[in-house]
């Protein structure tokens, strides 16, 4: 089959050369409204074509697929354009400015019998799927609490705030491993340049049990910290993805509760037990990514990463957005 790069600026170019190691793909196409970043990646990579026209894209019945990396606002309308032509579509994070357009790309998507995959790229790191495996085997029993932080120094958007540049990627990880969605949100955030984009922002999950999810997000950190800890009822994981190896650590620590009443007070036994450091493949999870779309396309399966999740992760940030505004919790 045939892909097309929709923008080839920052992302794109790593789009590219997965899509070109990928046995399925005969060819790669390109498209970007900027010339000169047309003219650099066909000299980056020489077996690309480069389509000029965006009509000429959408009528090319040989391009069966797209991915598209560029800014957030124009997600929606490519990706609608993209599915009305008939073609199977790769979409970066988040997916829409608005849950409603998240849901409308979904449906669109599934009564076309077409693929959407989201590029929530963490969901693919052998990192994540350990995880995952970890939680489905109840090794480390019920999820009592998640706790994130994602900061560093820039990269300032200038069409998103940090919320909507940060969160979808721990967002996307911890509805991955959990059966249960989220029942309100509260944030705060603040803009110091004064322009409506918050640049630091924390956001607390609620759900419907006493779990509970906060994720601390920044721009404006000394330091690069990209660390997330999964509590557990039997162990605890510590994912640090700044690591170059032992990116996860296994805790056998934590609590049990002897006697829950006890002249109106709880008896609590710590429990301090090893260390486990699991082997990671070293994987790149955008190659993995990448297959598993041209795979999903040509076999017609559902994607790890599809609309519904991503549409999820999408309404979460909406609310967010309004909880900074009326400075209130906003129900999901």
């Amino acid at each position: 089959m045939n892909v097309c790069i929709i923008g080839v600026g920052y992302w794109g170019p790593n789009l590219v050369r997965n899509f070109l190691s990928c046995s399925l793909v005969d060819l790669v196409y390109c498209y970007d409204k900027d010339s000169e970043k047309l003219n650099s990646i066909k000299q980056k990579f020489p077996s690309v074509v480069l389509i000029n026209s965006w009509d000429e894209l959408l009528d090319d019945k040989s391009i069966t697929a797209v991915a598209i990396a560029t800014p957030v606002s124009t997600h929606y309308d490519l990706a609608k354009q993209c599915l009305l032509a008939d073609k199977h579509v790769l979409l970066e994070k988040p997916m829409a400015h608005s849950y409603q357009e998240a849901i409308e790309l979904t449906e669109l998507a599934k009564s076309k019998q077409l693929i959407l995959l989201i590029d929530h790229i963490f969901i693919y790191t052998s990192a994540v799927q350990k995880m995952k495996e970890l939680v489905n085997s109840g090794e480390i029993g019920e999820i009592n609490y998640f706790d994130s932080t994602r900061i560093n120094l820039g990269l300032f958007q200038h069409d998103v705030n940090v919320i909507w540049d940060l969160a979808p990627h721990d967002l996307s990880i911890m509805l991955y491993l959990m059966d249960k969605h989220p029942v309100a949100v509260f944030a705060t955030g603040v803009d110091h340049l004064n322009n409506g984009l918050e640049d630091i922002a924390y956001l607390t999950l609620y759900f419907e049990d006493k779990t509970i999810a906060h994720f601390h997000l920044s721009w404006i950190s000394p330091v690069k910290v990209r660390k997330m800890i999964v509590g557990g009822s039997k162990k605890m994981i510590v994912y640090d993805d700044m690591m170059s190896d032992e990116k996860i650590k296994i805790y056998d620590k934590g609590f049990d509760v002897l006697d829950e009443e006890v002249k109106n007070e709880c008896l609590v036994q710590y429990r301090i037990g090893d260390i486990h450091v699991p082997t990671l493949l070293n994987s790149e999870a955008l190659t993995i990514e990448v297959n598993h779309f041209i795979d999903c396309c040509v076999n017609g399966s559902q994607p790890m990463t599809c609309g519904a999740q991503g549409a999820l992760v999408v309404k979460i940030l909406e609310a967010a957005q309004e909880s900074i505004k009326v400075n209130q919790k906003v129900s999901l």
